[in-house]
């Protein structure tokens, strides 16, 4: 294909680079990457050895001795030349971040998209990098804080957003002055592959040192438990599941690092009485199905008030008979396949767990079969009436299937269904009511990192800070003040006059 051709994706790939060169170990294991939109091979990955580690992170710790010397505006426009070439790739990289995960090409387009935006979201950040000054209770003294760079940040991404969210965390952190090591899935290495032979030209033509960039493919019981191991690895971003999450938390704790955890969501939407459908019904669909249900923001669950309960799903079941599934490279269908056949077999079981429970699968639930899903991982989106206590609904599946749960009562009652899960990541309420839309916001309203009001879930901007609360880690990255996560803050005293007065009025003379 002729995208391979351009991001230099070639039969056989090495797993580890540090920027410019590419090492050469085969000894690992290989990794036979398949698309699951046609069940073909892509190509092949030689996993990144332990010794390769150990040298990316010697020359990340170079690169970093050198970089958090340059001036932060100087950072900021490398990232400024990261984005202008991603932009010359945008087309072939959207491409195979579709044809690779599987999502439809216009969410492929879109996530390059989104390293666009938050490449320039850094490049006005880097002249930013503000601290405050505070009033000092001792005479001629100033106090201020500031904030310097942390060392090495380590990103560990997902197969779901292959691309984007690599760029949320590596374009701060670089700009706050840090170098990156980044390890994706194992699920989606190409993508990783290609990126890294975009940023070879910003490398090569500011002469800047090996190990700024670096990436790492590889195993995670042994590449992964080193980085959250490597005491010189300052921070970890990991994008995942809880479990790997709760393990990884523990393992940085102990050597006392930092982390950013973007783990499971069970994101719901309420639709009230007041909500106007024309918008509500579309945006569940989409945050339903989109990405296949692979995103952590897809909607999981929808709340609706009983007096327009029946209305809704008449509704829905009509809307999800006119999705169109296939080849998410064809830009007329909706919904693309599962991202391998593991995904096709929990999406299975998690609806036969809901049945058992005692609910109803009232549209989808199939695995297709035939031309144009040779794969074997394309399923027709399902939808099921349940109720919030299920077992299987307190749970994450990462596949298209939409809880369909009735409340009662004023608004608060379908916050509290809402909140009563252990994830705490997005949410939204369709309502044309102030007052209901004002309480979802309230303290006493939605416990989650993010919570929208007449728009879905999903498709979050980078402006604002990303991440949630309770199992899903509580994390923030992206936008707003999420880069004072990738430095290290220390306060100032400065003492300008001649004599030594004390804090809190305490006497000390000799």
């Amino acid at each position: 294909m002729e995208f391979l051709d351009i991001l230099g994706i070639k039969e056989e790939n090495f797993g580890a680079s540090s920027g410019l060169n590419w090492y050469k170990s085969k000894d690992q294991g290989i990794i036979n990457v398949v698309s699951p939109v046609d069940g073909k091979q892509i190509a092949k990955v030689f996993q990144a050895s332990e010794k390769d580690y150990d040298d990316l992170i010697s020359k990340a710790h170079e690169a970093f001795k050198f970089w958090r010397t340059v001036p932060a505006p100087k950072r900021g426009d490398i990232i400024r030349q990261v984005g202008l070439k991603l932009r010359e790739f945008k087309q072939p990289l959207g491409m195979l971040v579709s044809y690779e995960m599987g999502k439809s090409l216009q969410e492929g387009l879109g996530e390059v998209q989104e390293m666009i935006d938050i490449c320039d979201f850094a490049v006005g950040l880097s002249r930013q990098l503000y601290g405050f000054t505070m009033m000092s209770e001792r005479e001629k003294h100033r106090m201020y804080d500031q904030y310097h760079p942390l060392g090495i940040v380590g990103i560990i991404t997902a197969f779901n957003f292959p691309v984007a969210v690599w760029a949320w965390n590596s374009a701060i952190a670089t700009v706050c002055g840090n170098a990156n090591i980044w390890k994706p899935s194992s699920k989606t290495p190409l993508c990783g592959i290609a990126v890294q032979n975009i940023l070879a030209g910003v490398i090569r033509d500011n002469n800047l040192p090996e190990g700024l960039f670096s990436l790492i493919i590889g195993k995670g019981s042994t590449i992964g438990e080193k980085i959250l191991n490597d005491g010189t690895v300052s921070l970890i971003s990991l994008t995942g599941s809880t479990s790997v999450g709760k393990h990884a938390a523990e393992v940085i704790a102990k050597r006392f690092g930092k982390s950013i955890l973007e783990l499971g969501g069970n994101n719901a939407i309420i639709i009230s009485p007041n909500a106007d459908l024309h918008i509500a019904i579309p945006a569940v669909v989409f945050g339903a199905v989109g990405t296949s249900g692979q995103r952590c923001t897809s909607t999981r669950r929808l709340i609706v008030h009983e007096i327009i309960y029946d209305k809704v799903k008449d509704s829905l079941i009509k809307a999800y008979q006119s999705l169109r599934i296939g080849n998410p490279l064809d830009e007329r269908n909706h919904v693309g396949p599962l991202i391998d056949k593991k995904a096709v077999e929990d999406f299975n079981n998690a609806l036969q767990q809901a049945v058992k429970e005692g609910g109803k699968i009232i549209s989808g639930g199939d695995l297709l079969s035939g031309t144009g899903f040779e794969s074997g991982c394309y399923v027709k989106p399902a939808i099921v009436e349940t109720e919030n206590h299920f077992n299987i609904v307190q749970q994450e599946t990462f596949a298209p299937i939409l809880y369909l749960i009735r409340y009662k009562g004023d608004v608060q009652n379908a916050i509290d269904i809402q909140n009563n899960v252990v994830q705490g990541l997005s949410s939204s309420i369709f309502t044309t009511n102030m007052l209901e839309a004002e309480e979802f916001l309230s303290c006493s309203g939605s416990d989650c990192g993010i919570a929208n009001v007449n728009i879905g879930t999903s498709g979050a901007e980078i402006g604002g800070a990303f991440g949630g609360e309770k199992e899903t880690g509580g994390g923030r990255e992206s936008g707003s003040d999420a880069w004072k996560q990738y430095m290290r803050r220390q306060t100032n005293t400065i003492n300008y006059g001649t004599k030594l007065p004390l804090a809190q009025g305490i006497k000390f003379d000799i």
